[in-house]
């Protein structure tokens, strides 16, 4: 009897040891195939990034009679062809520009004072024949594609609180553009998760100081 259950402890024993091998290696497959996928998309990524660029990004602050925090920047932007083709055939793009202004903290998190954000939508009139770049109610033609990003590149005097945002060394502020995808129709929301052309997004970029005008 003693010899049976030994030899059944024996039988147990490698019967884990096995299956604990097997699992260790189907591990070790789930961990290849992740580590292809991460690689396969690193250029995508990087590919994405490189097509919007903050190249400048400044606040300053204002006293007087028009009185604020204002923001100026230019962004470097590359619409790729697959995107500029889908506008041309009545697809609509919208590009948001965020500013966040935060407040350090060596205790807690840092504060957030303050989100904001540009949002433009960037589409074509086949009666016209023209691109149309619109800013809440406001729109603009434009003759190219081109001329109407240009204006998209450029922020100029955005005022985006009062004179006093930026009080305390310990007070910063970002800025970044990218394209929205949320809303897109649903077919290309799907092509956006995958496709490295909808993937449009530049780094936060962090803004510096400029003189202040008494205005």
């Amino acid at each position: 009897m003693r010899a049976s259950a030994l030899s059944y402890g024996g039988q147990v024993r490698e019967r884990f040891h096995l299956a604990l091998a097997a699992a260790r290696r189907l591990w070790s497959r789930v961990g290849c195939v992740a580590l292809l996928l991460a690689l396969a998309g690193a250029p995508w990524h990087a590919q994405a990034e490189d097509r919007i660029t903050v190249s400048h990004a400044a606040f300053s602050m204002r006293s007087g009679a028009d009185p604020g925090t204002f923001v100026d920047a230019q962004f470097e932007l590359e619409l790729p062809s697959s995107l500029r083709e889908a506008v041309d055939h009545g697809i609509a793009l919208y590009f948001v520009i965020e500013v966040e202004v935060t407040r350090s903290r060596w205790y807690w998190f840092d504060k957030h004072l303050l989100d904001d954000a540009i949002e433009y939508r960037l589409s074509f009139s086949p009666l016209t024949r023209q691109y149309r770049l619109a800013r809440g109610a406001l729109a603009q033609p434009f003759d190219s594609l081109d001329q109407a990003l240009g204006t998209m590149r450029r922020v100029t005097q955005w005022r985006i609180g009062d004179s006093d945002l930026f009080e305390g060394s310990n007070t910063h502020g970002r800025i970044r553009m990218r394209l929205d995808t949320s809303m897109l129709p649903k077919p290309f929301q799907v092509s956006a998760l995958t496709d490295p052309d909808w993937m449009l997004a530049s780094d936060w970029s962090r803004l510096t100081r400029t003189s202040d005008s008494p205005n």
